[in-house]
């Protein structure tokens, strides 16, 4: 008898599971536990259609060429062997793809022996990889006739199902991080199945269930009763779903009354890697309620595609618990600076609801109108009745070709206050449906009243070149007030996470707008580090506001939980759908986890940070990624690198290295020999540095964040 797969030496390694709080998207590819979604979303991703395929699943036999299906695509896999563990500790075959009968026959009971990988991987509760075939032949026993028909194998456990699941290749090699990462996200999502073949749903009979489930029948939003399923050791294992609201929706696409009596580890596999699986715990046991941070989710609304921020909430009800999963506003934090933008701007944002006939205007609409809030906000076709008589007719065809047309509109207009005669301008936009029709119109109403008296004083006194210069000067005054407001520079250096980090941002001195360069560096609440840096294309107000946009959704994704490479793919999405669909950026995201001194970065178009180590600088080797809005289908991939004891980490902006009809590589060049020519261990370093790359007159934003190693004795 032989191992079907054989041990590996070390056990298993790749990354760690996301950060603090609710993940985002599950890897089926629907959030936990979301409201319901466009069904083709979560339908594209590999294993969102494992996920639906698992559904019809009857058995193991029939699950292990389902597996094959998928994973002969996703992994190069040939061959999928199911074990489960007997109670004497040997293993039964229960089903298999892609071998033959004869081969099935020989292998279907494995007595307890030692070097038994998918034994082994049960014992220890973790995945044995065998990826060296001429070694591993002299240590282990394998299956095949001959042995070497498969030159690398895994074995992963099935938690709480005492199964172990076999993935069999043909191809020599390792299994990179990233098919490992999917390997255990596919065995988690079969962990309910496999459960599922033994027993039925177990709904809860009692009137204290019923009673819940009758409350949450009439419920808006995502909500579940959950009742937690102990072993013999007294520790939960899962939790059953006893009441559920009809919004709520699994991996796979099931939602509300087909979730009751199924296990949330069957509905949500990836929950057991998350830290909400331990909050649960703690609310359980403690009772004190618990809120995660708020995080964006892309929804469908009404066919029309829009973020919304939600967060998790879980409290104790009786002996179980009641989690939802809540849609609500912005952080009064992000209000606040919001409202700061209209007030710097003297704008405020307004949307009319063409179906419903809403009307929703912010405070500062009715100060830009000089309206009385109490006559409450104005109607798309009614706001021509404010303008002066003359500016009627432009107004009307601007609004008429908005609404029938989708045409966005950037139109001045006059009105008459009490303050006198204002100039306004309106700048909207329409949202459409799936089939084209516009549904929403949303935009901002500005007073240019100071703008326009200041030129035309201008006008009349003969300067025009330096009225246009004025006017774009202020321009880009309120754009830098604006940049400020929202990037703010430290002035002494981070200590985060045990690092010491030092950031600057340098404004171009030629030309006369502000770009969309930015950084965010914050240590998070689980004691790692997130470092990132990014630049927006284009400048003036747009790219400001488009890089306030993604620095605060970055930053948020990842403290709520999304893996790198998950919140550049958001992020992607988020700016195909923002107000400008051609913009782009590029971007750098890196986590550190102190512990390990391990860094964990992926990246979108943009230039490779810069190590320096014992006096010599290299190039991060940069792993895919592509612009964020350049593509509907990107692909991003993750790299790791470990720091150590007196390392510096340099991550800028483009701005820093290129140089008119010069390749970005001998920017990059000369930064990296900068670098080792003006080290130094003393805060402040960073200044010499950048005198020493930069022209005398920058053509580009530049943006830099300087990470330093201590070295064990600091």
């Amino acid at each position: 008898m032989g191992d079907p797969g054989g041990p590996e030496a070390s056990g298993p390694t790749g990354p760690h599971p996301p950060g603090p709080g609710i993940a985002g998207p599950a890897p089926g590819g629907a959030p936990f536990p979301g409201p319901a979604r466009d069904p083709a979303e979560d339908a594209s991703t590999p294993l969102g259609r494992l996920g639906a395929a698992l559904v019809g699943v009857r058995d193991p036999q029939e699950l292990a060429g389902c597996l094959l299906e998928h994973l002969a695509d996703t992994v190069d896999a040939d061959a999928v062997m199911i074990f489960a563990r007997l109670p004497a500790d040997g293993l039964e075959l229960v089903g298999h793809a892609g071998i033959d009968a004869t081969l099935a026959a020989q292998w279907r009971h494995v007595p307890p022996l030692t070097g038994v990988a998918a034994l082994e991987a049960l014992r220890t509760g973790e995945p044995r990889w065998l990826e060296d075939y001429p070694t591993d032949r002299k240590r282990f026993l394998l299956v095949g006739d001959p042995p070497d028909r498969w030159r690398s194998r895994a074995w992963l456990p099935v938690d709480t199902a005492e199964i172990s699941v076999g993935v069999l290749r043909t191809r020599p090699g390792a299994f990179t991080p990233r098919t490992r990462d999917h390997l255990r996200a596919v065995v988690r999502l079969c962990a309910g199945r496999l459960r599922a073949f033994d027993a039925l749903p177990e709904p809860a009979a009692d009137g204290f269930a019923a009673t819940v489930r009758t409350v949450l029948d009439t419920l808006p939003g995502a909500a579940m009763l959950l009742t937690p399923l102990r072993g013999a050791s007294g520790d939960v294992e899962d939790y059953r779903i006893d009441a559920v609201t009809a919004e709520a929706v699994d991996v796979v696409g099931r939602t509300g009354p087909e979730l009751i009596g199924l296990r949330i580890l069957e509905c949500w596999p990836p929950i057991a890697d998350e830290s909400l699986w331990q909050r649960c715990q703690d609310v359980l046991g403690a009772g004190k309620p618990y809120e995660g941070e708020p995080f964006a989710q892309q929804d469908v609304v009404a066919g029309v595609a829009e973020l919304s921020t939600y967060s998790v909430r879980v409290a104790r009800l009786g002996e179980g618990l009641v989690l939802s999963w809540v849609r609500h506003d912005p952080s009064d934090r992000q209000e606040q600076r919001l409202a700061d933008v209209q007030r710097l701007g003297n704008l405020g944002w307004a949307s009319w609801n063409l179906t419903s006939g809403e009307v929703t205007w912010a405070d500062q609409v009715f100060t830009v109108l000089d309206r009385d809030p109490a006559h409450g906000p104005v109607g798309l076709p009614d706001l021509p009745g404010l303008a002066l008589p003359e500016e009627v007719p432009v107004l009307i065809r601007a609004i008429r070709a908005l609404v029938h047309e989708g045409r966005p509109v950037d139109v001045p207009f006059r009105i008459r206050t009490a303050r006198g005669v204002r100039h306004l301008r309106i700048v909207a936009e329409a949202l459409a449906d799936l089939h084209g029709t516009p549904v929403e119109v949303h935009g901002f109403l500005q007073d240019l009243t100071a703008q326009r008296n200041a030129e035309l004083a201008l006008v009349q006194s003969e300067q025009v070149n330096l009225t246009q210069h004025g006017a774009l000067q202020a321009e880009r005054a309120l754009a830098a007030r604006l940049q400020h407001a929202l990037l703010p520079l430290p002035d002494k250096p981070l200590q985060l996470a045990g690092l010491r980090v030092e950031v600057t941002y340098l404004p171009a001195q030629s030309g006369i707008h502000v770009g969309g360069d930015w950084y965010s560096a914050i240590e998070l609440p689980d004691g790692t580090a997130l470092f990132v840096v990014g630049d927006v294309a284009g400048h003036g107000m747009d790219a400001v506001a488009t890089m306030a946009q993604l620095r605060f959704t970055a930053k948020g994704m990842v403290i709520t939980g999304f893996s790198l490479t998950g919140a550049l793919s958001r992020l992607n999405t988020l700016l195909l759908h923002s107000r400008d669909p051609h913009g782009t950026a590029t971007m750098v995201l890196a986590h550190y986890h102190p512990d390990e001194r391990r860094l964990v970065w992926a990246q979108a178009g943009h230039p490779p940070p810069l190590l320096l180590r014992d006096g010599e600088v290299r190039r991060l080797d940069r792993p895919a990624g592509m612009l964020l809005g350049a593509s509907t289908t990107p692909v991003f991939e993750r790299a790791e690198t470990r720091l150590e004891p007196g390392d510096r980490l340099l991550l800028y902006t483009d701005g820093l290295v290129e140089r008119t009809s010069e390749a970005i590589d001998l920017g990059i060049e000369r930064l990296a020999r900068a670098l080792v020519s003006h080290h130094t261990d003393e805060p402040g370093s960073l200044g010499p540095l950048l005198a020493a790359v930069l022209e005398d007159e920058r053509r580009d934003d530049v943006c830099v964040v300087d990470i330093r190693v201590p070295t064990d004795g600091a």
